[in-house]
């Protein structure tokens, strides 16, 4: 990088060509005692020409080819549109019908005594059962027949409905039930309660929960490819889209992190908070665009860790370090023309040497060289 200033004209140096051809190297001088600025290559020229290749180049690096979605469609000339779920607007969560876990327990009691009862009236109770309860003379009957039975079997129905109908719900996980692949409502209470045992059961965690996955592809503004770590803050928020209307929702979560990380420009290492937080707005507000018809309800996406590929990583850090030293020559250039600039003025205005426009010049060219070359030594 050279800067100049609109007070610094190209003299030619001796035996350049008269009729206008440009000499093999033009000679820039500062012109006037206040000129801040000098043309940063005349520090460090020598003889081998202007256009020396023995340096090491300029760094570049390849812009990274981002892949989208199958299926996503593409206008001409716009970015590829999100994919969004379409999940059956009918299908939406709702109570199911449950009663409480008393009534379960009173039902398999009943269920429990009757079966007794049935047993002691067929004659095929235990002697000691017989005895205690007071009709041994039933216990040698002939056996059971058609109406005890059904007694029987009627009471061990209503034992098992009522013993294998409780359930217990705890806090931040629900039931998701159906019978024979229909929708029959969803269950958030808790502590003991009693469902239909015919009803199939999915259990379901509605808690707030946090996954953070494995670095995954992404891309800068600049589409230099980037690799990204991120947290993701999600819950379950309709029970029923997120069991029934996609196969897997986890899975599906992820899927939609991923799409969208190829989607947002993301901030790079080293970036400032203001891009970071735009970065994550923009991931949240395009994930939860994603999830939300499935029932999921996505707070927060977070960006934890962000660094280039491997074949992108050794580029950017050779264009770090040329700047950074760009940015010290600049520091020293500064500093080497204020002293140049102090010490003619100096010497000019107390009258210790009276110099004209030429021997000025040459003046400042001197002390330029010499400041430059004292601070190279001390490593300034």
């Amino acid at each position: 990088m050279t800067t100049t200033t609109s007070h610094i004209p190209d003299v030619p140096e001796p035996g350049r060509p008269p009729d206008g051809t440009p000499a093999a190297r033009p000679v820039r001088l500062i012109h006037t005692e206040s000129t801040t600025e000098i043309p940063l290559h005349l520090l460090f020229r020598d003889d081998r020409g202007d256009h020396d290749d023995s340096g090491p180049g300029p760094v570049r690096v390849r812009p990274a080819v981002v892949a989208h979605r199958p299926g996503a469609g593409r206008d001409k000339g716009e970015r590829p549109r999100p994919v969004v779920a379409q999940v059956d607007p009918g299908l939406a969560e709702r109570p199911a019908r449950v009663l409480p876990g008393a009534v379960g327990v009173a039902a398999g009691l009943v269920g429990t005594a009757g079966c007794a009862a049935a047993a002691w009236w067929a004659g095929v109770t235990p002697p000691f059962a017989a005895e205690t309860l007071g009709g041994a003379a039933r216990a040698g009957a002939a056996g059971p027949g058609p109406a005890q039975w059904a007694a029987f079997a009627g009471a061990g129905m209503l034992g098992l409905f009522g013993f294998g109908g409780l359930a217990r719900g705890n806090t931040g996980r629900a039931w998701v039930l159906g019978l024979f692949g229909r929708y029959r409502g969803t269950v958030r209470r808790t502590g003991l309660m009693w469902v239909n045992p015919l009803l199939l059961r999915r259990r379901v965690d509605v808690r707030l929960r946090h996954w953070r996955g494995e670095a995954m592809p992404a891309a800068d503004r600049g589409g230099v490819a980037l690799r990204v770590a991120v947290q993701v803050v999600w819950r379950v928020r309709d029970t029923a889209r997120a069991t029934l209307g996609v196969e897997d929702h986890e899975r599906y979560l992820r899927e939609c992190v991923e799409s969208a990380l190829l989607r947002v420009p993301v901030a790079p290492p080293g970036a400032g908070r203001a891009e970071v937080e735009a970065t994550r707005a923009a991931l949240t507000r395009l994930v939860a665009a994603d999830v939300g018809p499935v029932g999921l309800e996505v707070p927060a996406v977070r960006p934890v860790r962000v660094e280039y590929v491997p074949e992108v990583a050794a580029a950017m850090h050779r264009r770090r370090i040329a700047a950074l030293d760009a940015q010290h020559r600049a520091s020293v250039l500064s500093s080497v023309v204020d002293s140049v600039e102090d010490t003619v003025s100096r010497l000019t205005t107390r009258g210790l040497v009276e110099l004209d426009d030429h021997e000025r010049k040459v003046l400042v060219k001197d002390l330029t060289v010499a400041f430059c070359a004292g601070r190279g030594e001390t490593g300034a």
